[in-house]
């Protein structure tokens, strides 16, 4: 898995690092969305699949 984030699309809800923190975290400037592992370990796919699907603004890609 790899993923990608798209800054300019992110809207900063924070449902990403709810779902997935060791993965996301977000920016003290704006809270957009900070990408901490582009290629997580396993344990994190379901997570980081389900902060995908949850995002609002469709900011974050997963490539399987």
């Amino acid at each position: 898995m790899r993923i990608d984030v798209d800054t300019d699309r992110c809207c900063s809800s924070g449902l990403c690092v709810m779902t997935a923190p060791d993965v996301f975290d977000q920016s003290e400037d704006d809270g957009t969305v900070l990408l901490l592992d582009a290629a997580p370990p396993t344990e994190f796919h379901a997570d980081v699949r389900l902060a995908a699907q949850a995002c609002p603004g469709c900011a974050i890609t997963v490539h399987e």
